[in-house]
């Protein structure tokens, strides 16, 4: 079958390690099912791979790819769970300590097929198109998980949603805005503000701005460059949840006496669980609001989707069809 996937790894040219071609059929372990994929979006994850990030060389070659919507073997339309846990682990799979995403110990997304368990496929609604519901498992699960889960964020709150135009922070703010909360975003680039604004901030800001109000919740997905922003963006009591450290990990100041003093809470967020995903997709099929895709290509032409990213020439999500 027709698959893309890493062959190699590089930290300075991570797409040299990226390959087009043909890979083997799907093993499918007892309990396991295929899915037929239609879509497949792109994500970080996939180009921190490349770069030997979360991938073991022994595990090479790998295809890549977490997000997919397809049909499965008994013609359903499905969004595939990306989060794989262990078979014996009950709960939350998001704490599994040995869990993995597609594409790391399993063959991923990027291909005509891919094998899952069973319990990780999540029906489609016919109001999701398959372009749009294969944006759902990874960036926006994500979202859905820092707002509601992690975040306890209601209609009513104000949201600061830093970092505007990455996956993650796009989906936060079309999540944000339509389960009633007042969005704030922000970003360096005045064209991502304003397409922030069309899809549903209510005001943007550049980055570091003063703001005119203090949030109750921070989405923070950029790290180094915007941290003390957010800590002093809150109100008392307010929630920082991070998920990312797209600009590094390292922080010169952690802002600790402010954090203790006004009594904010710093909640780390990792994707979501099966039940979220499906919260997610009703949510979508419930409300009207929709994923932005940046473009969609077909996956012949994946490596400049993945030269898109790598050059951060993207607002919202980039598809890949079959």
């Amino acid at each position: 079958m027709f698959a893309v996937y890493a062959e190699s790894f590089s930290s300075d040219d991570p797409l040299s390690g990226l390959v087009l071609g043909e890979r083997p059929e799907p093993e499918v372990p007892d309990g396991w099912t295929t899915v037929t994929v239609k879509a497949a979006s792109l994500n970080h994850h996939d180009l921190w791979s490349l770069r030997g990030v979360g991938l073991r060389e022994e595990a090479l070659p790998m295809i890549l790819g977490c997000d997919a919507a397809g049909i499965d073997e008994d013609g359903n339309e499905v969004v595939v769970h990306a989060v794989i846990s262990e078979p014996s682990w009950k709960g939350d799979e998001t704490l599994d300590p040995k869990r993995s995403l597609l594409s790391e110990k399993h063959q991923g997304t990027l291909a005509d097929r891919v094998a899952v368990p069973r319990r990780n496929v999540v029906p489609k609604p016919a109001s999701l198109s398959f372009e749009e519901a294969a944006c759902l498992p990874t960036a926006w699960l994500t979202a859905y998980r820092m707002l509601f889960t992690q975040g306890g964020l209601k209609a009513g709150d104000t949201v600061l949603v830093q970092g505007a135009g990455g996956g993650v922070a796009t989906a936060a703010i079309t999540l944000a805005r339509a389960a009633g909360l007042k969005v704030l975003a922000t970003s360096r680039d005045e064209a991502k503000r304003a397409r922030a604004l069309e899809i549903g901030a209510h005001e943007v800001f550049e980055s570091g701005a003063r703001l005119p109000v203090k949030v109750d919740g921070v989405i923070e997905t950029v790290g180094r460059a915007t941290w003390s922003h957010s800590i002093r963006s809150l109100r008392p009591g307010g929630v920082l949840v991070v998920s990312g450290t797209t600009s590094g990990p390292k922080l010169d100041d952690a802002e600790l006496t402010r954090i203790f003093f006004l009594q904010l809470r710093v909640v780390g967020s990792t994707m979501g669980t099966r039940s979220e995903l499906a919260s997610l997709v009703s949510m979508l099929d419930a409300s009207g609001a929709r994923p932005l895709v940046d473009r969609t290509l077909p996956l012949e032409q994946a490596r400049d989707g993945f030269a898109a990213m790598a050059q951060g020439e993207l607002f919202g999500k980039i598809v890949f069809t079959r």
